[in-house]
């Protein structure tokens, strides 16, 4: 029902900044909550940030401060804005989609888009 495309992601140096970005399209029913997962090799699935619809926003504590998430609910796209960029940062960035308002888990999302990957060197 939900479709969800990234995009903007790339190579970065420590400290750097970089912005990504995702396109959904589908059933508004299915995009209450939004956010960001995030994956490298040999580590587990990592939250990084939700959105809900009316702009309320959770982030891991390992990017706190750090990123921002944000999302134009007449565009249906988040954003993910990353700055003091870390190489601990480096991972695919997968974008999530979920009817609930409290959507944290992993099952929570019904939509995960294709991910994007974000590479910082030191």
């Amino acid at each position: 029902q939900v479709q969800l495309v990234e995009s903007g992601g790339g190579l970065v140096q420590a400290g750097g900044s970089l912005s990504i970005s995702c396109a959904a399209s589908g059933s508004i029913f299915s995009m209450n909550t939004m956010g960001w997962y995030r994956q490298a090799p040999g580590k587990q699935r990592e939250l990084v940030a939700t959105i809900t619809r009316n702009k309320s926003t959770n982030y891991a504590d390992s990017v706190k401060g750090r990123f921002t998430i944000s999302r134009d609910n007449a565009k249906n796209t988040v954003y993910l804005q990353m700055n003091s960029l870390k190489p601990e940062d480096t991972a695919v960035y997968y974008c999530v989609a979920a009817p609930s308002y409290y959507a944290k888990r992993p099952e929570d999302f019904g939509s995960w888009g294709q991910g994007t990957q974000v590479t910082v060197s030191s």
